[in-house]
């Protein structure tokens, strides 16, 4: 009897052996078409261009069409509806080819973009130069020039405000210059600067001087500035360990606040000239300052306005100044229970020198545009309605009465995510949708915003391009329809577009499935979510793209999905609330039901394999999967996360997280929370993160040694805010591999260092 048994239990070993040997992922093979994913799939998709450039003045625009005989500039008149090439490519080439002693290829021109001096005159760069290049002739010219640097915002530096350096700001009539010294407002000629100056304020001392960005009214009679009450700035401070540039290590520090810290706070002040009068607003109108801005004169100069957001952000105002006495009328407040969300939700227009005021409230529970009177701040109407949202404002018509917005959520059976195009008048009439079509729509407008470019697309539907009307939405003229052949004859799979129930039981929770290739139904697929649930966007693609970070990872054997739960941006404001002060939620309830309603249907998704991996917010996402919900997530790579959000930037967290600083930053902190790890985790931090601080990832390092808890760490030297580049990649691959498919990742012929 014993003999039967081990007998039957090597019979069983024996079939789970044979069997995944049938079933073998992440394999050798798998590994190669992962990594050749990109360049299997690169320019396979024809006819699909991704941007519109409008001449200015003109109803003519060019666009770069890639064909398979080669990369096509096109010009579009719109006036005439009539597309053509923008010049003969094979003489171009030819005569830059003379001109530069290059080699030049008429199908890929060693350029992406032009500039149209007039109908027959292009310039453009290449070769490190700038040229010019006559389209009667074909004669190209070295204009001498060298290509203007690409310019780069400045990043990482969370905490810098106004810098007050020394700066002489000239009135509008050039008869004056106003400048601060020894803290207070100064005033004197332009062109003498012998004359004697004149003090405007004596009250500016250390610690509470006026700034140096100072605002002249129109006339030049007046003045508007901020005296400021400075904070204490914190710093952050980071050590490269492997320098380029020496062998030993180099101390960096940045000014980053974090939650909590202490703030600026600003005092509007009037100064007229004249009378040498000046006017304080009172401090007690604009408490707990987060921010001061858009101090703005009115272009006849009877008042300046400025916008304060309390801190907590539950509070947002509009104040006018009035400029004969410096009496303040409120024009617009805006509160809730939650968030107001100001980084990204507020829109103000003031209309005719601030006669009216267009404004963005999500006060009836979705994002619309409101019309208020400019003087006495009364609201008009309500401009739009309805339980979708407007995404964004595009042009208002002040003359003609009317506006163009992007909106989502409109049109029933659709997407709510999809952006479509409509027009509606300031009273609310004459609404017109401008597109239609089930799709994701991106516009672009001619100058005079009568006309535009219309691209469509889903994950599941390669793009078309049409040039439409913007008084009624009607195609003019066919651009480009995709081709997507050579792509699909890869083996390349469409995502799925999938949407479930969430925790409500009503509302629905979208995303996408992604299968690998070679998908074979009859196979058990481990399931990776790629998380990213930061509150101020959605981020589930819905335009067509290889989604290629995902697909790659899917090759290995897996079925990759990505969903926007609530909490994330872009719905209602209810659907949006969610997060507030609780960001360990990051959706999680409605992400768990609608795997399992894909699991449902779909029985080869194994939820008992369950991988993440997110960066970012993302990253706290993902390694709070497996602290607060590790009966579901058993896998998880998390990359340079913001992991307690008293350590990370101030106005991201406090947007959401809100202020003062309460025990919910405790609650929500993968640190507090590490001792509850039961899965899998890999923990992966740029060196010198100025985005994030990278002691955010160390303190959850360090939580998790204190409770003895097994995780892998991966530091990269001299990188900043970073999901691991290359190497991250492949560590993130084999960590899925390893614990998710159970096998050891193998070294396969071919594999190329990462570095």
């Amino acid at each position: 009897m014993a003999g039967e048994i081990k007998l039957h239990q090597l019979f069983t070993i024996v079939l789970l052996v044979l069997g995944s040997m049938v079933y073998a992922q992440g394999t050798a093979t798998d590994y190669k078409r992962a990594s050749a994913f990109a360049e299997t799939t690169r320019n396979k998709v024809f006819y699909a261009p991704t941007a519109f450039s409008w001449l200015e003045g003109q109803q003519q625009f060019w666009y770069v069409n890639n064909t398979p005989e080669g990369r096509r500039f096109m010009l579009v008149d719109a006036s005439k509806k009539q597309k053509k090439e923008a010049f003969d490519h094979a003489k171009l080439a030819a005569a830059l080819a003379l001109a530069s002693g290059e080699k030049v290829d008429a199908d890929s021109l060693p350029f992406n973009a032009i500039d149209y001096k007039s109908a027959d005159k292009i310039e453009f760069s290449a070769f490190g130069k700038v040229w010019a290049a006559s389209l009667d002739d074909y004669k190209v010219n070295d204009t001498g020039r060298k290509p203007e640097p690409r310019r780069r915002g400045r990043q990482g530096y969370w905490g810098d405000r106004d810098g007050d350096e020394v700066k002489e700001i000239p009135s509008p009539d050039s008869n004056w210059v106003a400048y601060i010294k020894n803290y207070n407002v100064y005033l004197r000629p332009r062109d003498k600067r012998d004359a004697e100056e004149i003090q405007l304020s004596y009250d500016g001392a250390l610690g509470h001087a006026y700034s140096s960005s100072i605002s002249w009214s129109p006339d030049s009679k007046k003045l508007a500035v901020n005296k400021v009450r400075p904070n204490t700035q914190r710093k952050v401070y980071f050590v490269a360990s492997s320098p380029s540039t020496q062998l030993q290590p180099i101390l960096q520090e940045r000014n980053y606040l974090k939650p909590g810290d202490a703030l600026p706070q600003n005092q509007p002040v009037l100064f007229l000239l004249e009378s040498k009068q000046s006017f304080v607003v009172n401090p007690e109108l604009i408490p707990n300052q987060y921010s001061l801005s858009r101090l703005e004169w009115r272009e006849d100069s009877r008042a300046f306005t400025f916008e304060y957001n309390q801190r907590g952000h539950q509070r947002y105002e509009v104040f006018s100044v009035d400029a004969t006495n410096g009496a303040v009328r409120t024009l617009i407040t805006e509160t809730s229970k939650t968030f107001v969300e100001y980084s990204g939700k507020k829109y103000r227009k003031d209309v005719h020198d601030g006669a009216e005021i267009i404004w963005a409230s999500e006060r009836d529970g979705w994002n619309h545009l409101y019309r208020y009177d400019g003087q006495t701040g009364k609201m008009k109407n309500q401009i739009t309605k309805g339980e979708w949202v407007v995404r964004d404002v595009v042009h208002v018509d002040e003359d003609e009465r009317y506006l163009i917005f992007a909106g989502s959520g409109k049109d029933a059976g659709q997407d709510p995510y999809f952006t479509q195009y409509y027009r509606v008048n300031f009273d609310g009439s004459g609404f017109t949708s401008l597109t239609t079509e089930d799709g994701n729509h991106r516009a672009s407008f001619s100058s005079d915003f009568s006309t535009f470019v219309d691209t469509y697309s889903r994950v599941d539907a390669p793009p078309v391009s049409v040039l439409r009307s913007a008084t009624d939405g009607e195609i003019l003229l066919e651009l480009e329809k995709a081709d997507n052949t050579a792509l699909l004859a890869t083996g390349w799979k469409y995502p799925e577009v999938f949407h479930a129930k969430g925790r409500d039981g009503t509302t629905d929770i979208w995303g996408v499935i992604i299968r690998p290739s070679n998908f074979d139904p009859s196979k058990s697929y481990p399931i990776i979510e790629n998380i990213y649930a930061g509150p101020q966007g959605s981020f589930v693609p819905k335009n067509f793209g290889t989604q290629q970070g995902m697909a790659a990872l899917a090759e290995l054997g897996f079925i990759v999905v990505q969903i926007d739960g609530m909490g994330t941006s872009k719905r209602s404001k209810a659907f949006h609330d969610v997060c507030w002060k609780d960001l360990k939620d990051a959706g999680f309830p409605d992400r768990i039901l609608w795997m399992k309603a894909a699991a449902e249907k779909y029985s080869y998704m194994d939820l008992d394999r369950l991988g993440i991996y997110g960066t970012s917010a993302g990253g706290q996402n993902s390694a709070g999967a497996v602290l607060f919900h590790p009966e579901f997530y058993k896998v998880a790579v998390s990359s340079c996360g913001c992991h307690d959000n008293r350590m990370d930037k101030m106005w991201w967290n406090e947007q959401w997280m809100g202020y003062p600083i309460g025990p919910q930053y405790a609650e929500c902190s993968n640190v507090v929370n590490a001792h509850k790890l039961e899965g899998k985790l890999m923990l992966i931090v740029g060196e010198v993160d100025d985005n994030v601080d990278p002691a955010s990832t160390m303190q959850v390092v360090d939580a998790l040694i204190k409770a003895n808890k097994e995780h892998e760490l991966v530091v990269i030297p001299g990188a900043g805010h970073t999901s691991g580049g290359e190497y991250g990649e492949k560590k993130r691959r084999d960590f899925f591999v390893k614990h998710l498919l159970g096998v050891e990742p193998p070294v396969w012929e071919g594999q190329k260092p990462v570095f």
